[in-house]
């Protein structure tokens, strides 16, 4: 039977091993893999940010693409309508000019001409001057219409610069918020890794401190022994007394439950005095006590004794006796056992009595009646010999030490209690240690958030320190540019607005020379002066010029303007944009491949886990159930155990007995042969005994060799049979040892008196006798 219970628990023993080692195996394996699995999910969602803000800049790209592709499609729309509307000008002025009527005659128009040359002769001066003036008037306008064209320039640089330092403010705001965002999550990570740091650090410290205290509870549990059938017995009274808490509000415990002595020494002393006080019910009143007496009657339940600290008379402490010197170490029980709650102080008062503790029997004799003071006490010995006042003297037993275990059975249970709730404290702490694995995810995502937060604050210093700083100066170079186009236009305008005063003067000047040249020829043609007829044929030329001359500007214009757009080339920022792009899809794809490989990886991991816990279940069912064969097993064993250990008892018991009789009958077949008394033999004789008594034998010869002397002489003595046919019927009719043993100590008194008055019985003179 013992080999089986064995070698069921090695079995499982093992199997548990082999479960525990595969399943930390594959948890270190599974904590090993998700640091990776994070960082790889972590970098995945960063280049997705990274591809969603790309996209979008993107986006941006291509919007500003198709806005500038659309001004350079308007500007060469614009340009086309200009060419158009000039050729449609010019064809207009071809028409005109064949439609239109000569007024002059050829006399008349050849004395126009001698008449032209003779004025231009004498205002040749005026013309020269006018001739000079009107250049430099053209280069001012020439350099007017630059600057003004270089203002323009000026302006849409300015205004494109403008743009893109707001955008790359809008772009620095949204770094700036997700540097914000990023850093709180990072701070409440932060926390979070700090909480769960400490409380793994506590848990890992709580866990040794456990262990320590288990070891040290087992090695006390291993010391306690406990038996099962009193346990459950003692278990069934406790339900009781919990029970009756719970009906009756007054209902404290057990008085041992409450108690505790000082030192193990006391638990036999104080089991002996409280006796079955021991195990009282102690209650507030004799209210309760018969409420729980009537709730028992009812139930049918075993009786049990009450303590009413309301009713019961405790007699109080009598100090004195705590000032006994002598004998040494003479205590009063109440002062070698601890209680709790005070409350119950009568109850102890009641069953402790005021008794005295003492060292040995002997001091416990004189404590008890010679104390010196004329007063008896209750006194008690460390082995239970208990002397009480009224004379009554009990001593220790076997069945004494047993119920004094009472106290090391309820140690044990405290003791098992305070494992039982550690285990729990256990399980919860290393649900806790447990939490290093999230621990490390916090860890990873920190890492992640950090290499955000750098990413995004270097993007920020490099637009704020570079791109803006650059753009705030080229604005600020284009508008000191601007700022001193202004007063060059204006000086510019001035200028021009002189010399066309000077052109004024000189066209008045020349107008009065051609008046008085022309004055017979204007009067013949019927105009006031010449200017008159030039201006109705020359204002057409000059409308025509001024048109071309618009005409000319705005084409000028559009070109700078396309040269200008054309220049910018956005469309190498869109497909910049469209590469990075690409390249980051390119490179998030890979990432997801990575992630999803990781993600298998600990799918398979975790599936492998869920295996094992399955199979822990199914071998912690096995377990549980060997365990529960191998309990049935230890209990028929420890019954048989018992049973055989009772049946070697009385066996013992029976050879001591028997042994004791052949001893008992080996003396007084020795007695009568050495006084000659003649006893009366069925079989055999005296005279077979040996000299020597098997006593004598054992002292001279080795153990071995007095034991074959003692049983040759026991088997000698066998052979002899004693004749009780002739006693009486009332000694022949003697069953019990104690009835024998009265009845030869009442012969033996007998004898001993005969003796004694034989001695008192004077010899007679036998020389008197002689005379």
């Amino acid at each position: 039977m013992l080999l089986a219970v064995h070698c069921v628990s090695c079995g499982h023993g093992g199997n548990g091993r082999v479960w525990k080692e595969g399943n930390v195996f594959q948890d270190v394996e599974l904590n090993k893999r998700k640091p990776a699995f994070i960082k790889a999910k972590e970098r995945t969602a960063h280049m997705h940010k990274k591809l969603e803000a790309a996209r979008k800049s993107l986006k941006a790209a291509k919007k500003v693409d198709e806005t500038h592709q659309g001004e350079i499609a308007e500007l060469e729309q614009e340009l086309e309508e200009v060419v158009q509307r000039a050729q449609e000008f010019e064809q207009q002025l071809s028409q005109e000019s064949q439609g239109r009527d000569v007024s002059l005659e050829d006399s008349q128009v050849r004395e126009y001409h001698r008449l032209k040359e003779e004025a231009g002769r004498q205002a040749s001066l005026h013309l020269q001057n006018l001739d000079s003036v009107r250049r430099e008037h053209k280069s001012d306008q020439d350099r007017y219409d630059n600057e003004v064209r270089k203002r323009s320039e000026i302006q849409a640089k300015l205004k494109q610069k403008k743009a893109e330092l707001e955008e790359n403010l809008r772009r620095m705001d949204k770094l700036a918020e997700q540097i914000r965002s990023s850093e709180a999550s990072l701070e409440e990570l932060r926390r979070q890794e700090q909480e769960v740091s400490q409380d793994v650090t506590a848990a890992k410290e709580r866990v040794a401190e456990i262990n320590r205290e288990l070891e040290a509870l087992m090695n006390e549990l291993g010391d306690a022994k406990v038996d099962k059938h009193e346990d459950s017995r003692r278990r069934k009274k406790a339900e009781i007394v919990d029970h009756f808490k719970q009906l009756y509000p007054g209902v404290y415990d057990r008085l041992v439950n409450m108690c505790q002595p000082i030192h193990k020494k006391y638990n036999v002393a104080i089991t002996k005095v409280l006796g079955k006080n021991m195990e009282a019910i102690v209650v507030d009143s004799e209210k309760t006590g018969r409420a729980c007496i009537k709730y028992l009657k009812e139930q049918m339940l075993e009786a049990e004794t009450f303590l009413p600290l309301d009713y019961i008379d405790a007699k109080p402490l009598k100090e004195r006796l705590r000032s006994i010197m002598q004998p040494k170490n003479v205590k009063l029980l109440y002062d070698v056992l601890q209680y709790d709650p005070p409350a119950i102080k009568r109850a102890v008062l009641y069953a402790t009595n005021n008794a005295l503790v003492c060292e040995t029997a002997d001091d416990a004799s004189r404590v008890a009646y010679d104390l010196g003071d004329n007063k008896r006490y209750d006194a008690v010995a460390l082995d239970g010999t208990y002397y009480q006042k009224n004379g009554f003297i009990s001593g220790g037993s076997t069945d004494l030490a047993k119920r004094a275990r009472r106290w090391d059975d309820k140690a044990f249970h405290t003791l098992k209690a305070r494992k039982e709730k550690l285990t729990e404290e256990l399980k919860e702490m290393m649900k806790r240690t447990r939490k290093e694995s999230d621990l490390t995810t916090l860890q990873s995502q920190i890492r992640g958030l950090e290499t955000r937060v750098r990413y995004s604050v270097t993007d920020r210093d490099n637009i704020r320190n570079k791109s803006m700083a650059n753009l705030e100066k080229e604005i600020a170079r284009l508008e000191q540019e601007l700022s001193r186009q202004e007063p060059l236009l204006k000086k510019l305008e001035e200028e021009m607005r002189t010399r066309e005063a000077q052109v004024d003067e000189l066209r008045e000047a020349q107008n009065g020379i051609e008046d008085r040249v022309f004055a017979d020829f204007c009067a013949s043609i019927g105009v006031d002066n010449i200017r008159q007829y030039e201006e109705r044929e020359l204002r057409a030329t000059q409308e025509r010029d001024k048109k071309k001359l618009e005409f000319e500007n705005q084409k000028s214009r559009i070109v700078n303007r396309l040269e200008y757009e054309r220049s910018k080339n956005t469309g190498e920022n869109v497909r910049k944009w469209q590469k990075t792009v690409e390249d980051d899809e390119q490179e998030l794809e890979s990432l997801r491949q990575a992630e999803q490989a990781q993600m298998h990886s600990i799918d398979e991991q975790m599936q492998a886990l869920e295996k094992l816990k399955s199979s822990k279940i199914s071998k912690k069912q096995e377990l549980d159930a060997a365990e529960e064969s191998m309990g049935e097993i230890r209990k028929r064993l420890t019954t048989v155990q018992k049973d055989i250990a009772a049946v070697q008892k009385v066996l013992t018991a029976l050879e001591a007995r028997q042994e004791q009789r052949r001893q008992d009958r080996h003396s007084v077949f020795q007695t009568c042969k050495l006084e000659q008394i003649p006893l009366r033999l069925a079989r055999g004789s005296l005279d077979d005994l040996d000299a020597t008594a098997p006593a004598d034998e054992a002292g001279d010869d080795t153990s071995s060799a007095a034991q074959a002397s003692i049983t040759r002489v026991y088997e000698r003595e066998g052979n002899i049979q004693v004749d009780y046919s002739v006693l009486p019927d009332e000694l022949t009719e003697l069953d019990t040892p104690e009835e024998v043993k009265r009845e030869g100590n009442r012969l033996n008194k007998e004898i001993a008196d005969m003796q004694s008055h034989l001695q008192r019985i004077q010899a007679p003179n036998m020389r008197a006798m002689e005379k």
